[in-house]
């Protein structure tokens, strides 16, 4: 199991328990994921740390002062 943050510019746009697919996207260095249809955006990540599975389950949607986060958990451990 592995859980990410990606940010969402405004509420409502997915739920807690919802599945999700996640698109990759590549910079030089490193790698970023959306979730689809840009909804929200992960931070980036070096290769090491590279997601291995296109689709997670919506565990937590947090709100603060400087936006929405959506905690997305992953299933990684039967994926080669």
């Amino acid at each position: 199991m592995r859980l990410m943050e990606f940010k969402m510019e405004r509420e409502n746009l997915v739920r807690e328990g919802e599945e999700v697919s996640i698109t990759e996207g590549v910079l030089p260095s490193a790698y970023y994921y959306v979730i689809n249809p840009a909804v929200a955006m992960s931070g980036n990540y070096v290769f090491r740390e590279r997601l291995k599975s296109n689709h997670g389950i919506v565990r937590e949607i947090k709100h603060n002062d400087k936006g929405f986060y959506v905690v997305v958990e992953f299933d990684e451990e039967d994926i080669v």
